[in-house]
């Protein structure tokens, strides 16, 4: 018997919340309590962090014609990156691939500046300060759904232009846009395979012993 154990129904929750963690697009606009963005924000800010330097910042965009600017940065990275795709052009642009303007709360996620002197853990893997603001934004994520709410990470943008936008300082990074939400319903399987884009591949495919 296990007594740092879950009870049955607390893992199942915590599961379910992965599984039916999605994607998401589309947006209701009713607003958010400001009760659970503290608490969506309590949770993103309890990851783990490498050498505890807890690297992120949250930028919330309360501001419409600020959330517009936003919106047409994407927009243009939208269209770049159909360019780039060449022979995939137009079908990847009937993707909706955000919900800037039609979700409740929009938060921009950044690497803070005077990240450097962070080096236990990171002297061979200095990147590890964005693996840490991942987790961040994963918990956040779980949180959302636990709480009703989607979420979409969106990552279409050029983050010079957004800092410069957003007077961020010499060092920060912007790594994510995220739309949060009320939806009418979630996805029953990630929308990339749904506009059959993509298709995931299977655990056993990403799990080996000893060796690659």
């Amino acid at each position: 018997m296990n007594k740092h154990r879950f009870s049955d129904e607390e893992r199942a929750a915590v599961y379910k919340a992965i599984a039916e963690r999605r994607d998401m697009r589309h947006f209701l606009p009713d607003p958010i309590d400001q009760n659970i963005i503290h608490n969506l924000l309590q949770a993103a800010h309890q990851a783990g962090s490498v050498g505890l330097m807890q690297p992120w910042h949250f930028i919330r965009i309360t501001d419409q014609q600020l959330r517009i600017k936003l919106h047409q940065l994407v927009e243009e990275e939208r269209i770049a990156t159909a360019k780039a795709l060449a022979e995939r052009e137009d079908e990847f642009m009937k993707l909706k691939v955000e919900g800037i303007l039609a979700c409740a709360e929009l938060i921009v996620v950044a690497l803070k500046d005077q990240r450097q002197p962070h080096i236990f853990g990171r002297r061979t893997l200095p990147e590890m300060d964005l693996a840490s603001s991942a987790c961040a934004i994963q918990n956040m994520w779980l949180a959302a759904r636990a709480e009703g709410l989607g979420m979409g990470w969106v990552s279409l943008f050029d983050p010079v232009q957004l800092a410069s936008l957003l007077n961020m300082p010499n060092g920060s990074q912007a790594i994510a846009i995220l739309c949060l939400g009320h939806v009418d319903e979630f996805y029953p399987k990630p929308m990339l395979e749904i506009e059959n884009w993509a298709k995931a591949k299977p655990l056993d495919k990403f799990v080996s012993k000893n060796t690659w």
